[in-house]
């Protein structure tokens, strides 16, 4: 998450990314220029009263990157190693995400500098309220929806819900989003992630012959999307999980992991390392598996120009943000990989944010079948809409996911009359 060189500096990758689209879609130079920057950002610095009795000050972020199409929708992470173009890298991401699945949204992200390792329960709590407190009079209903991210959950987001709401003087359930079920949360949106992207495996499997039944697949990163990804891969298509990591390490089993095993031990212990029935083995390693499928559910820049050479599977499901770089990408296409890109792949949990924030206005709520039919015909739809452009093109498929999206944020500016 570094704001160093180009290659590993997330907005710059995300700048190139847009760029490369601004070309393929022949955009002029204003209004790429207009696609390249977010349109508002806010830094704020909160105190917070720590349980030794200390006052800590807090650093966090809101982008909310372009509302052409919608308010400004995204997560909020709590991280040790947060930026600020980090978080205009993922508001970036967030605004072609929405405009690919056609949501009426613009894209938003938000960070708090943290490590919720080293902090209790109330510590959490009033970080959680001191950064609602600080953004407060920049998000609502109808600008902009924070939602949970990279170690923040429904606890966090019920906090945050409720500080706003007596900030505002009432109930505001719809400015957050990821709560929980009592408090206007939707059925399927804790799996919503890993579901969408099993979606659109589904879809890239038929297009490049592979039957998942038969498939192997290993898992990079096992945070709540890529832990719901082993159990999803196994019950909709009886796929074998032979591999998984997280930050401390990976284990692997070639005759399959036991996935109900793999998560109590990581409950248990706080890792995969060391499970009973499994082999360690190296994260690196672990990209590097001749298996079927390889699911990346971590963090940024985990494929790059130093070991792409070394990836072998068949189909790339990036549940993860940003987790190929554009020279990586380059090398996965001339190989035949086909890369299902993150924020086609990982948009089933903005989808059924939004799914929730249309039940939060109506006051009516859907049940869970419910949710997943309509989350299933919104991949499924993207995911053809970007294979064929990719087809159309002769480009792979990140910049046709580019391609679909740009030009329905581009035709909304041009609507309004900014370009």
């Amino acid at each position: 998450m570094s704001d160093g060189n180009n290659h590993s500096n997330p907005f710059k990758i995300a700048q190139k990314q847009i760029q490369d689209c601004a070309d393929i879609l022949k955009l002029s130079r204003s209004t790429s220029d207009v696609l390249l920057h977010p349109m508002r950002e806010f830094h704020v610095n909160f105190p917070v009263r720590m349980d030794d009795g200390t006052t800590k000050v807090f650093q966090g972020f809101r982008v909310q990157y372009n509302d052409a199409k919608g308010p400004t929708k995204g997560g909020i992470r709590f991280h040790p190693e947060e930026t600020i173009d980090t978080v205009r890298a993922l508001g970036a991401w967030m605004t072609w995400k929405c405009a690919l699945l056609d949501l009426p949204l613009g894209g938003g992200k938000g960070g708090v500098i943290c490590n919720p390792k080293e902090l209790s329960n109330f510590e959490l709590e009033r970080i959680s309220r001191g950064y609602i407190k600080a953004i407060g009079p920049f998000i609502g209903p109808d600008k902009d929806i924070p939602a949970p991210d990279v170690y923040t959950n429904p606890q966090i987001m019920a906090w945050m819900v409720d500080e706003y709401s007596s900030i505002v003087g009432k109930n505001q359930f719809g400015v957050i989003t990821g709560k929980p079920l009592p408090l206007g949360g939707s059925p399927g949106r804790g799996d919503a992630t890993a579901r969408g992207g099993m979606y659109t495996l589904r879809e890239a499997a038929k297009k490049v012959g592979l039957d998942l039944s038969k498939a192997t697949v290993a898992i990079q990163g096992y945070g709540n999307a890529g832990c719901y990804a082993a159990s999803l891969a196994e019950s909709m298509f009886g796929s074998k999980i032979v591999a998984v990591c997280d930050s401390k390490g990976a284990v692997c089993c070639t005759n399959g992991i036991c996935v109900p095993d793999v998560n109590a031990h990581k409950d248990k212990t706080s890792s995969v390392v060391a499970c009973k029935g499994t082999e360690a083995m190296t994260n690196d390693e672990l990209l590097a598996l001749d298996v079927d499928v390889l699911v990346l559910a971590a963090l940024e820049s985990t494929i790059t120009e130093r070991n792409v050479d070394k990836v072998r599977a068949k189909i790339i499901v990036e549940l993860a943000n940003g987790p190929t770089t554009p020279e990586a990408d380059e090398v996965l296409y001339k190989k035949g990989i086909h890369v299902i890109p993150d924020f086609l792949c990982n948009a089933g949990g903005v989808t059924v944010s939004y799914f929730e924030m249309v039940q939060n206005a109506c006051m009516y709520y859907w049940e869970e079948k419910e949710i997943h039919e309509k989350l299933d015909r919104k991949m499924t739809r993207a995911y053809h809409e970007v294979f064929d452009t990719s087809e159309k093109y002769k480009i792979n498929m990140r910049k046709a996911a580019y391609a679909v999206a740009v030009s329905r944020v581009v035709e909304a500016m041009k609507l309004r009359g900014w370009v």
